[in-house]
């Protein structure tokens, strides 16, 4: 993994937030703020136009994607055009995979204001942005990332949560299979007598 920018510098920026990326998203023919347009603009600045499907998606035409996840989708595209990324070594073809696996998995963990206003989301949005984009953040080993993210996740807390639900769903399974077979067993020693 390279090293990506600054943990305290994308904070900052994240804190330094324009207004004008938390304006109501263009979603269902409301709003002000086109996000696909946004998000393309940045993306072209990369090398790296917007795919039809991700333009599609940020529209705001889709039933499924909510303005919370257009809201985050804006302030992640402000978050990128800070000039630490250009000097980081990542694939760009990621870029539109933060828009369509991370912007949606932390709008549907928190208000997108939030991301913006308290600093554990803010943490979080920096953190899961440099992790998505197969960079560490700069001065940090790779498990010190992965740690950090891990404590202020909460995406990572739900996956741990629903994994944790099944290993004891697999236990409690297994401990009533032995059950069963024992029973079994002492059954069949009964009859055998």
């Amino acid at each position: 993994m390279s090293t990506g920018p600054s943990l305290e510098r994308l904070l900052r920026r994240l804190v330094e937030t324009p207004p004008d990326f938390l304006d109501p998203p263009r979603h269902g023919g409301a709003g002000q703020l086109r996000v696909a347009a946004v998000v393309n603009d940045v993306l072209i600045g990369y090398g790296h136009p917007a795919s039809e499907a991700l333009l599609a998606t940020l529209s705001g035409d889709l039933v499924g994607v909510t303005t919370n996840q257009l809201t985050l989708s804006a302030i992640m595209a402000w978050l990128l055009t800070d000039d630490a990324w250009r000097a980081c070594h990542f694939p760009v073809s990621k870029l539109g995979t933060l828009f369509v696996e991370a912007a949606p998995a932390l709008a549907a963990e928190a208000d997108a204001k939030r991301y913006v206003f308290e600093p554990e989301r803010r943490e979080e949005l920096a953190r899961t942005t440099i992790a998505r984009l197969d960079l560490l953040p700069h001065g940090e080993t790779a498990n010190q990332a992965a740690d950090r993210l891990a404590s202020v996740s909460g995406v990572e807390r739900r996956r741990l949560l629903e994994a944790s639900r099944a290993a004891e769903a697999r236990a409690r399974a297994i401990r009533e299979a032995l059950a069963r077979k024992a029973a079994e067993e002492s059954a069949d020693k009964w009859t055998r007598e």
